[in-house]
């Protein structure tokens, strides 16, 4: 928009006051993992977030083009963070090609957020499976219906891709996992826990591996 009258909000003053209390040092875990394991578990209990496993993807091609998108958290642990995926999706694309990756949780109900970055690895096929077994039908036949990322002329084309899997594999039948379909393990370098602050005055502590797989933890200014 170029005319000021069709703004519809004066985006200049949409801001909110963050909160006094802050996040220092002495009060972190010794891993990020374990640090995260104590904000997630506060996000899922108390934060009123819708879903707090929400995660933002970034990654980039060969070339450096950027694309980010919405997944979910399906699995952590001090071997890094796991989603799930269809292989021939952008976003696999993107990792095959360059699997450094960025992971953004938004908990901004918390005033928080959190950033991780590091490396993608694709997940075993015994891992994926046994992750995909707990998945509701419907979601085991949607990742066969979906050719993700790929351009379709109308949404009759997917419903009939659902409804022919549906017909073929009924409620209570064994769906097969998709070869073309399986999860990343994002290996963390860096994890960032940023707490919102009073007057634009954030508390941002990262995490940075070490050659030798232990942790510092350094301030950055807001």
């Amino acid at each position: 928009m170029t005319d000021r009258d069709d703004v519809p909000f004066d985006l200049a003053s949409m801001r909110k006051q963050y909160r006094a209390e802050g996040l220092s040092e002495t009060e972190l875990a010794a891993t990020p993992v374990e640090q995260f394991a104590r904000w997630f578990k506060q996000a899922a209990t108390d934060g009123g977030l819708f879903e707090p496993n929400a995660m933002i993807v970034s990654t980039a091609d060969a070339e450096g083009r950027t694309s980010s998108r919405t997944v979910l958290l399906k699995h952590f642990d001090e071997q890094g963070f796991v989603f799930y995926t269809n292989y021939d999706s952008r976003k696999a694309r993107d990792l095959a090609e360059n699997p450094f990756v960025s992971l953004l949780f938004p908990w901004h109900p918390m005033a928080r957020q959190v950033i991780v970055s590091g490396i993608a690895r694709r997940t075993g096929r015994d891992e994926t499976a046994a992750y995909f077994r707990t998945r509701p039908h419907g979601s085991q036949l949607g990742a066969w219906a979906s050719a993700q990322s790929s351009v379709i002329a109308t949404r009759a084309d997917i419903d009939g891709a659902y409804a022919e899997l549906a017909a073929r594999y009924p409620e209570g039948e064994q769906v097969p996992v998709p070869p073309h379909w399986g999860g990343f393990r994002v290996a963390p370098q860096t994890v960032e826990f940023w707490q919102g602050r009073e007057n634009r005055l954030h508390d941002r502590l990262r995490y940075v591996e070490r050659p030798d797989g232990s942790w510092r933890v350094e301030r950055l200014s807001p």
